[in-house]
């Protein structure tokens, strides 16, 4: 941001005008001080790729008296990010980077971009997920479909429950034409978490019916049992779930 004041720097620097720039959270809608000194531009570091923002200037006199600006909206885009040196693999509070987040919010350009710039498909979060993990729980088919023939790992395990992206498909959102997609890709059907659960249990349990029968199309196999000798079908009984007619 810049600011262009008509004004006469003459004598020592306290006798200058003064400017603070301000953001507004946008939870509390208070402003917060971001920059406050001499300058008549400021870089806002941090921001994060297509989000809209508020900010406004302070101006002080040497006298202490203070005017502000009307606020102004800033929508960020990741090129403007990145072209004015962005690390594109800086990561937010939970351990999250920008590819990750876009393959989230289905952003096919800005993933496409990112990767371009250096965006790593092997960096993980804080629970050890993936920019795969996140784009399943997105959805978001055509930015999978391009991760996927970009090289990107489909069966990377979490440091939590050791999930792959399929496990946690099943456990959450059960979309089958994002399973298909993985399964294509060599995702492993019969792979087992550290409980000893497959991705058939967990469909199961979550009562995923067409997920179910996708799975067994394509070679998940019912007889597996996890640590306890249960299996998928005696854990579907157990619950009452109506994908047990697809596995009795």
């Amino acid at each position: 941001m810049s600011w262009n004041l008509e004004e006469q720097r003459k004598g020592p620097q306290e006798q200058w005008l003064k400017f603070s720039v301000e953001g507004e959270d946008p939870k509390l809608h208070k402003y917060g001080l971001i920059y406050t000194g001499y300058a008549r531009q400021h870089v806002v570091e941090g921001l994060e790729p297509r989000t809209t923002y508020r900010f406004r200037l302070k101006v002080t006199d040497p006298k202490g008296e203070s005017v502000y600006s009307s606020p102004i909206c800033v929508t960020t885009t990741s090129k403007v990010l990145v072209e004015n040196g962005a690390d594109v693999n800086l990561k937010n509070t939970s351990g999250k980077d920008s590819l990750m987040i876009a393959c989230f919010a289905g952003h096919l350009d800005i993933v496409q971009y990112l990767r371009s710039h250096g965006a790593s498909w092997l960096s993980r979060d804080f629970g050890g997920c993936t920019a795969m993990h996140w784009a399943t729980d997105g959805g978001h088919c055509d930015v999978i479909d391009w991760m996927i023939q970009d090289g990107c790992e489909v069966d990377s395990r979490d440091s939590g429950l050791e999930w792959t992206p399929l496990l946690r498909l099943c456990t959450l959102s059960g979309k089958t034409d994002v399973a298909m997609l993985l399964i294509n890709a060599g995702a492993d059907v019969n792979v087992k978490d550290k409980d000893g659960k497959t991705p058939l249990m967990v469909a199961a349990l979550n009562n995923h019916e067409d997920l179910v029968a996708l799975l067994l199309e394509k070679g998940a196999d019912p007889d597996i049992k996890n640590e306890f000798g249960k299996g998928a079908l005696d854990m579907a009984k157990g619950l009452n779930r109506q994908v047990g007619i697809y596995l009795s």
